[in-house]
């Protein structure tokens, strides 16, 4: 969830990208699927002025948020953010006339509409009544879910935090051998719980921010302001600084992370938000700009979702099974896809993949995307039946 317009990916890259572009557009995937059965229904609008929600007080309990791009160039995402900062659910990738929803369980407080870019990026969102129970606590297989991706959350980020120590030692001792072979392990984990570090607002900037993602070049920081290093300049001369910061900042990822709960809706919307990071950024070749280790990044954001969804089936097989059938062969698919690419640990370079190749990997992520886009509004809708 980087804080840039759409005007930033390479052309050619977007032409390569094919049938994905639709996919990226419509926020992973994700079609406007309706609300949830008797909740909450917020109509969201983006503008480049701002955000409105109508209406923009709602009685605690399930909510659909309705999400269209009115025209807007500069904006293509909203968010829903607590009074902590912590955003709780979002759509991302919305052009204009395009439009999308995401589903939760909203409790009693104060929240914002936050449109990144917009001239005024947040606007005031309050939840009133009595707390509500979140669809699904009642569930032993919500239940189920909701704790074990909290520790599957917090198993990747104790594999984050040593790899990228590793990874800014290497830097830090001017090894640009090992920086390089130690720079793909630290990406993994990261990529699979990556919603997870963009819900805590600058965080996920600050760690994992493209060049063109930041207003001032001087402030870039991160994975991939040292990845240029590397790759193009071929030194890290001046980059201790950096690696330093970067450990730093995912270390406070683990302490923030630690006492994080989810609901069950939360983990189907990850998992969605997964897939419009693949189809965002990795198939397009553009997050991976110097190493080109794209499809490492795809395979560990196909991971993360898939986790996130696994963990969500047997409470869902009991309300949708065939649903469920038709995501799982999907997940099958895409990582059939990406199987020839694998070497070893890593994969093969984004450069060495044809037009035709990275359309079928469009494809199967366009296939999957749609329908994994409906299951925070089917877990909201039907948790504790």
């Amino acid at each position: 969830m980087l804080r840039t317009p759409p005007s930033r990916r390479p052309l050619l890259a977007l032409a390569a990208a094919g049938p994905l572009l639709l996919l990226a557009a419509c926020g992973g995937g994700a079609q406007a699927e309706g609300p949830a059965a008797g909740g909450n229904v917020v109509q969201v609008t983006m503008t480049d002025d701002g955000c409105t929600a109508e209406p923009n007080t709602v009685a605690a309990g399930s909510a659909t948020f309705m999400v269209t791009n009115d025209g807007a160039s500069a904006v293509t995402e909203a968010e829903l953010v607590n009074a902590g900062g912590r955003i709780l659910g979002e759509r991302e990738n919305l052009t204009p006339g395009l439009e999308a929803d995401f589903s939760l369980d909203v409790q009693p407080g104060t929240y914002s509409i936050q449109c990144p870019n917009a001239a005024t990026e947040l606007t005031p969102f309050t939840v009133t009544g009595a707390t509500a129970s979140a669809a699904g606590t009642a569930d032993p297989l919500f239940t189920a879910a909701t704790t074990g991706y909290q520790a599957y959350v917090q198993e990747q980020i104790a594999q984050l935090v040593p790899a990228t120590q590793a990874f800014a030692a290497a830097v830090e001792a001017g090894d640009v051998a090992s920086a390089k072979a130690l720079y793909g392990p630290a990406r993994l984990p990261y990529e699979r719980v990556e919603p997870v570090a963009e819900s805590f607002g600058d965080l996920d900037p600050a760690i994992d921010a493209r060049i063109a993602d930041v207003e001032d070049p001087t402030t870039w920081s991160g994975f991939h302001r040292i990845e240029q290093a590397l790759w193009v300049d071929g030194t890290t001369a001046g980059m201790a600084p950096v690696a330093q910061k970067l450990v730093s900042d995912v270390t406070q990822l683990q302490t923030l992370a630690a006492d994080v709960t989810f609901q069950p809706a939360e983990l189907a919307n990850g998992a969605s938000a997964l897939l419009d990071e693949v189809a965002s950024s990795k198939v397009t070749g553009e997050e991976e700009a110097y190493s080109h280790l794209d499809l490492l990044d795809f395979a560990a954001n196909v991971e993360g979702a898939r986790k996130a969804f696994d963990l969500l089936t047997p409470a869902l097989t009991v309300t949708d099974p065939e649903l469920v059938t038709t995501i799982t062969q999907r997940f099958d698919d895409v990582t059939t896809g990406l199987a020839p690419y694998q070497r070893g640990d890593s994969w093969a370079p984004y450069t060495e993949l044809s037009t035709e190749q990275v359309r079928q990997l469009a494809t199967a992520v366009d296939a999957l995307a749609e329908p994994l886009s409906t299951v925070s509004g089917k877990v909201v809708a039907g948790a504790g039946k």
